[in-house]
């Protein structure tokens, strides 16, 4: 578990170049780069922190918006940062893994304006309360709003960071054709594998003890 910042796999990719220079110049230009890390600061967007290859440079602090796989995109399909990531980041403390099983599956991302948006999965981001010292202000470890950031390469040459419950993946093995939508519920409850009120561990001393329910 990092605090604020973490590593990730560094993809290859353009910034545009408008957010290198605040919005004042550079519009419709890319600068090629590589990910370096994601900072994750609460209640704000995922920051990205970037190498950029031509100068030798080291940029960060930019949302996921500002990047582009490549460059023959087409502005009309281009989405904003609230498409793209639906929820600010829950916490500072945060993991990064590449889920095995969906590592270079494609995936279809359901989007704000209620369409479908072909991709592939890149690594995951998550996050939790990691310091009991520390008073937990967020819900990251509320069961119903708990999100991950599953970070999806866009068919239309963007990046997205969505949650579970916004993405279906096509693992052409594993996945039937005509894959139905779910219509599960949000998870709401908590899960615990210890119950005091009903069993109760001998206090023998023995190696190989019983657990007996309580009278």
């Amino acid at each position: 578990m990092s605090y604020l910042i973490a590593n990730i796999p560094p993809i290859q990719c353009y910034i545009k170049k408008e957010y290198l220079y605040d919005f004042e110049k550079g519009h419709g230009e890319f600068e090629p780069c590589y990910w370096l890390t994601v900072k994750s600061i609460r209640g704000k967007a995922l920051y990205f922190e970037s190498y950029l290859t031509n100068y030798g440079a080291v940029y960060d602090k930019l949302p996921i918006s500002a990047y582009v796989w490549k460059t023959d995109i087409d502005k009309d399909t281009q989405l904003p940062l609230d498409y793209l990531e639906i929820w600010d980041a829950f916490s500072y403390n945060i993991s990064v893994i590449k889920k095995a099983t969906l590592s270079g599956l494609t995936c279809k991302v359901y989007m704000k304006d209620k369409q479908y948006y072909g991709g592939t999965y890149l690594f995951t981001i998550d996050s939790c309360h990691s310091d009991p010292n520390e008073l937990n202000v967020s819900l990251s470890e509320t069961p119903n709003e708990h999100k991950s950031f599953n970070i999806i390469k866009l068919d239309n040459g963007q990046f997205a960071a969505q949650p579970n419950n916004r993405v279906l993946f096509h693992d052409q093995s594993l996945t039937p054709n005509g894959i139905t939508k779910p219509d599960f519920k949000v998870s709401t409850k908590e899960f615990f594998c210890e119950d005091g009120n009903k069993w109760v561990a001998d206090d023998t001393g023995d190696y190989f003890y019983d657990i007996n329910k309580k009278e």
